[in-house]
């Protein structure tokens, strides 16, 4: 997803879990999100716990493309989900990082 803002504007909101709610539409207040730590590479990756099953690891990227940056997510498929649930997840991430890119390009 490519959002024309600074790589390290964009970094930064995302990497602040208080700022979750506003784009990240499946993370309510049931689901934890744990970051790996800051770093200045890009690296936003992260697992999400929901419940009390495993932590789900998710890798984030955000890197510089011309006067923007780039935002990469990928979505795993989890073990057992038919073709329609990893669907549904993969849509909902899109979702998702529409919202985000919505919200810092205003």
């Amino acid at each position: 997803m490519t959002i024309e803002r600074d790589t390290l504007d964009v970094y930064n909101f995302i990497s602040d879990p208080k700022n979750l709610p506003k784009w990240a539409s499946g993370l309510g207040a049931a689901v934890k999100v744990r970051f790996v730590e800051r770093n200045k590479y890009g690296v936003l990756d992260h697992y999400v716990a929901a419940g009390s099953g495993p932590e789900v690891y998710v890798p984030m990227r955000v890197f510089p493309n011309g006067e923007g940056c780039e935002v990469l997510l990928t979505v795993f498929r989890q073990p057992g989900a038919s073709d329609e649930k990893f669907s549904e997840d993969t849509q909902w991430v899109r979702r998702d990082l529409e919202a985000l890119k919505e919200l810092l390009e205003k």
